[in-house]
């Protein structure tokens, strides 16, 4: 039931002031004016509330009267979230469409889960046991692909005195009586949580697993653990979305939350456009059953956007309690900063650098660190693993959300203008790149894959480096000058990044590519150096290895071995060998 706790006294864009509103807390949801625009309590002084409104405020004046029902703004969970496609305040955009068309008339509301699907309930307790929050009470099969737990609600324990027998259910349907010291709380399978308030967990635990995205240049050189933090920084057309997608696609995170915030309207129409054609290549089944999307576009009004990123990593924390692995990508924190500056400067606080807000960075680290790896209430394992994207203007990493974000993140994937223009995708900058979780999985690469995975590693970076001296000697007197040794090293770095670093979507054969696949690759081009680097100290010359088979077959070998010639690739080293050995000098 709504009451009326106010009204409002000044419009500014997307900020309301209200009076005569004694009875508001911080944080509480509001609907405003006669159309019920959403809002949210953001300030409190004396008898004044300052609200800011996911609408457009447009038409509201002075007098309007502001609703409340007590609690702060939250996002609906249950079953249903799968597939669907939200806005920043979680209103499903397909219902909408059905019943308002392609424009979302303003104040429209419609639940986030469908309140009259039944979904088939199995009990995992019994009457009379004893469960604690966050305990799993059932089971649904929300996809084939997702086991939608049902968890004790948080802040409820006690002992079952009736549970559901096993049979479908609506969301609204009670499914479980929990006694709690002399009460009874109802159990259904719709919860409610609010979104600015992280979902408690018994521990944090080290991240020892990396994400495996496919992406070569990613999981061999600048990999991310599961429950990790990454940023992709780069300047317009660096192909920041590009990478989200792929990833979205091909990591092996058990369900991907993407989160289009403020970003424009043709990326994401893009990517819901072709999602649902697309299929699980772990599962063969279509993607979209194990991904939820919020879609809020730069054309919508700018306070969404703060709201949609804080609804994404809450449904993130609901599904990482039931043990499950999550991929979040935001796409891009840049517009939700742009979001916080906006409201901040119609709130008339004083600006810090380029307008930002003073807690532009302590709002960053709250987001941050929601990610992470831990031991649920239930004893499970979940994660989640936060990968987003930062558009700093004119590709200047430098600027405030750029430098912020690095303070909290242990990745950073800065894209390269120069790499985006000459058709180098992933556009990842192998020189201002960098990865901290490196050390905490190498030994899932050492158990999983092969113990010189590291040592392969830190040489083609070294030779990377050495290139990137090498090549400043080269601008000033040309190649034809250097030693043939340098010449070689400038040789198997133009291999490794045209053959290695180098990978297309488009490519049925080279758009994903599986952990030992990656490294096979890797050891054949490092084999070569080494190999090659002792005959050119005897005497050959870079250009003898040019017109070697065995030269072109390494050029060639990502679109030669696909997943199912790993044996073809397995022995690819040692003919490399083989080959280099025969030549006489």
């Amino acid at each position: 039931m709504l009451n009326v706790v106010g009204k409002v006294y000044r419009v500014s864009g997307p900020v309301v002031e209200a009076e005569e509103v004694s009875s508001l807390r911080m944080l509480d949801m509001v609907e405003v004016g006669e159309e019920h625009l959403v809002g949210e309590v953001v300030r409190l002084k004396n008898d004044r509330a300052y609200i800011q409104v996911y609408e457009d405020t447009t038409l509201l004046k002075a007098e309007d009267p502001i609703y409340s029902q007590g609690f702060p703004l939250y996002v609906e969970l249950g079953p249903g979230l799968m597939g669907t496609i939200y806005d920043g305040i979680q209103r499903p955009l397909e219902v909408i469409k059905e019943k308002e068309g392609f424009f979302i008339r303003r104040g429209v509301h419609i639940p986030a889960l469908d309140r009259k699907k039944k979904w088939f309930f199995t009990p995992m307790v019994k009457k009379d046991n004893y469960i604690k929050e966050g305990e799993i009470l059932g089971e649904v099969e929300e996809t084939s692909l997702v086991k939608h737990r049902i968890l004790c609600p948080i802040g409820v324990e006690g002992k079952i005195i009736w549970i559901a027998p096993q049979d479908t259910y609506t969301l609204d349907d009670r499914i479980a009586i929990i006694e709690t010291q002399g009460k009874e709380n109802e159990i259904f399978m719709l919860q409610r949580w609010p979104v600015r308030k992280a979902r408690p967990y018994k521990e944090r635990l080290p991240i020892d697993t990396p994400l495996i995205t496919g992406q070569r240049i990613i999981d061999t050189l600048f990999p991310v653990g599961k429950g990790g933090c990454v940023a992709v920084p780069g300047g317009f057309g660096t192909g920041k979305t590009v990478i989200q997608h792929q990833l979205a696609k091909w990591s092996d995170a058990d369900i991907v939350v993407f989160v289009g915030c403020g970003e424009r309207g043709n990326e994401m129409t893009d990517i819901l456009m072709h999602f649902p054609k697309l299929i699980d290549p772990r599962t063969q089944k279509p993607l979209l059953e194990r991904t939820i999307f919020i879609a809020n576009t730069s054309n919508m009004p700018v306070a969404a956007r703060e709201a949609s990123i804080y609804t994404g990593i809450t449904i993130a924390e609901y599904y990482r309690d039931m043990g499950y692995n999550i991929a979040i990508m935001a796409d891009s924190t840049s517009r939700w900063a742009e979001a916080l500056r906006e409201l901040s400067g119609r709130l008339e606080e004083m600006p810090l650098e380029e307008g930002f807000p003073a807690y532009l960075s302590s709002r960053l680290a709250e987001f941050y660190e929601r990610a992470g790896k831990v031991k649920t209430l239930n004893n499970n394992v979940g994660s989640i693993t936060v990968i987003s994207s930062v558009s700093p203007p004119g590709g200047d990493f430098s600027e405030p959300v750029t430098s912020h974000t690095k303070r909290f993140v242990r990745g950073f994937w800065a894209l390269d203008k120069d790499l985006a223009n000459a058709r180098h995708y992933p556009s990842i900058s192998w020189t201002e790149s960098y990865s901290e979780y490196v050390d905490d999985i190498k030994k899932w690469w050492e158990r999983n894959v092969d113990r010189d995975w590291l040592a392969l590693r830190y040489t083609i970076l070294d030779l990377l480096q050495k290139e990137q001296r090498l090549l400043q000697v080269v601008k000033l007197v040309g190649s034809d000058v250097l030693p043939q040794s340098q010449r070689l090293v400038l040789d198997v770095c133009s291999i490794f990044k045209n053959t290695f670093l180098q990978q297309s979507a488009f490519d049925k054969v080279d758009t994903y590519t599986s952990p030992l696949r990656q490294f096979l690759m890797l050891k054949s081009i490092v084999t070569f150096y080494r190999e090659a680097d002792n005959l050119i100290q005897k005497g050959l010359s870079v250009e003898e290895l040019h017109s070697l088979p065995i030269y072109k077959e390494i050029i060639r070998m990502k679109s030669l071995y696909s997943e199912d010639d790993l044996d073809k690739l397995n022995s690819l080293p040692q003919r490399i060998k083989g080959a280099l050995e025969e030549i006489e000098i």
